[in-house]
């Protein structure tokens, strides 16, 4: 093993650590602005209690992603000098409007939306967090739009060993960019909606066990106002529990985590037939490598597992036509080494191979598991505890479907890190030992396990309390004409 290798594992382990919370905070950031929208439409208490619980939840989320995140910068000026060297002319651009526009725009906004609670007018403290929700998704597309220049670099030319970049559009629309943008997106949102499935299956169960059912539904299933206060005449409401805000609750959320995690299953699927075909023409040993096809075939089969194969339905994917013909592994192998000379142009064929399957599969489970779920609570039918249970799979399942998508897109590219430009083996820094690599390898490590171990220990703590009560008072952020007589609540300072 050598310093190249070392560097490898790291920027890997550190990237996907940090993976782990970009698309939770994507996904629930609308999420969270979703169901603001909806209480300022409604004036109805059960949605500003939801905002802000899965808005703290959002909030350790982003933290935790920030300083990952960080380390990241480092990297390529510690161990990959020169792949920076290479590739800076071009990166300076779409990372520098990353930084200065969109990150500036979310950091800026998400800032007013946490300390604007009580100061703000109700509507512009809506626009504050969705301000802040257009930043994160601007971020991830300027920095998805330099991704995916790495895999089909275009608007560029060589000079003096260095790309320079001779025309911002052409990155910034990259055919690769513009089918990747839309499919990350869209299983971040499978993500988030994943973990609101979870924390509200969770909350649900919890709930019945220590007697919330009778104070959320009726025995017909049909909801109350959830954490509502009664219209019954010279009725006084007691204090709302924090512990227990009946599962009525939970089920709006468990809903509309449904709706969504289904559509983004539907622009996800539609997206990555889109990719599929640009791999076919772009990075054709990454779609052989990702179906163990060793030779160029017309009507190539689409391989489920190692010894169950579908007939012609890789070309079919890979082409829209099952007699296309489809590149094979090895005879590409011949065919590079007569362009870029001797070497191995094949990625690590069974990871490549098994996170094409991880990140279909889970990825189809989880918005099988919401579609089944709509069906299941369609016309306010209560949510079955079996259900409830089975929802704690989507915390899991489209993280490990995301992480495995990420694995098949950075190692099918290899042996390059600017495709048919730029080697691995050349990028990384020469001045950089093995001892060092190894150092910074394990400090990043355990400080990683760490900040996990605290991440966990938030999040699960605050799912575990549940949502703040609302206390009794006259609430700013209800419209004025909400009726004298109406009870009001005060949306209390939680950040």
């Amino acid at each position: 093993m050598d310093a190249l290798d070392l560097a490898r594992w790291q920027f890997g382990v550190t990237t996907v650590y940090h993976f782990l919370f970009v698309p939770l905070t994507i996904g629930l950031g609308v999420f969270v602005a979703g169901l603001q929208t909806a209480w300022h439409r409604t004036g109805k208490e059960h949605y500003l209690r939801l905002t802000k619980f899965f808005g703290k939840l959002f909030l350790i989320n982003f933290a935790m992603g920030v300083v990952t995140g960080l380390v990241q910068e480092f990297q390529f000026g510690m161990n990959w000098s020169e792949y920076s060297t290479f590739v800076g002319d071009v990166f300076g651009a779409p990372l520098a409007l990353e930084a200065l526009l969109a990150f500036f725009l979310e950091s800026t906004f998400l800032g007013l939306w946490i300390f604007g609670w009580d100061r703000l007018p109700k509507r512009i403290h809506l626009a504050c967090i969705w301000a802040a929700v257009l930043g994160s998704n601007l971020s991830a597309y300027f920095i998805l739009a330099a991704n995916a220049w790495m895999k089909h670099p275009v608007g560029y030319e060589v000079v003096g060993g260095r790309a320079r970049m001779t025309d911002i559009w052409a990155v910034l629309t990259n055919s690769t960019a513009l089918a990747q943008v839309p499919h990350v997106i869209a299983s971040a949102f499978i993500v988030a909606g994943g973990f609101v499935i979870a924390v509200s299956g969770y909350r649900i169960l919890r709930e019945r066990r220590s007697g919330g059912e009778a104070a959320g539904t009726d025995a017909a299933g049909a909801s109350a106002e959830p954490g509502g206060v009664s219209a019954e005449p010279g009725h006084v409401p007691a204090e709302p529990s924090r512990a227990s805000a009946g599962p009525a609750l939970w089920r709006t959320s468990l809903r509309a985590a449904l709706v969504m995690t289904a559509i983004a299953g539907a622009v996800a699927a539609g997206t990555g037939d889109t990719s599929g075909r640009l791999l076919h023409e772009q990075q054709p040993m990454k779609l052989a490598a990702a179906e163990g096809l060793r030779h160029d075939q017309r009507g190539a089969p689409f391989s489920v597992v190692p010894g169950l194969q579908v007939p012609k339905v890789l070309s079919l994917l890979a082409a829209h036509d099952p007699g296309a013909p489809v590149q094979g592994m090895d005879d590409i192998q011949r065919r590079y080494e007569r362009v870029f000379g001797p070497g191995d142009y094949r990625p690590n064929v069974p990871v490549v191979f098994w996170s094409f399957r991880v990140m279909i599969g889970f990825g189809l489970g989880t918005v099988a598991l919401s579609v089944l779920g709509l069906w299941l609570t369609r016309r306010r039918r209560a949510v079955p505890d079996l259900f409830a249970r089975a929802g704690l799979l989507a915390l899991p399942l489209p993280v490990l479907a995301m992480v495995a998508g990420w694995l098949l897109s950075e190692i099918g590219r290899q042996p390059w890190t600017v495709q048919g430009e730029l080697f691995t083996a050349a990028s990384v820094s020469p001045g950089v030992s093995l001892t060092e690599v190894a150092v910074s390898l394990s400090i990043f490590t355990v400080l990683y396990g760490a900040l996990a171990l605290a991440e966990a220990r938030l999040l699960i703590r605050h799912v575990k309390a549940g949502p703040e009560p609302m206390a009794p008072a006259a609430d700013p952020h209800l419209p004025d004409d909400a009726g004298a007589g109406a009870a009001r609540l005060e949306p209390t300072l939680m950040y």
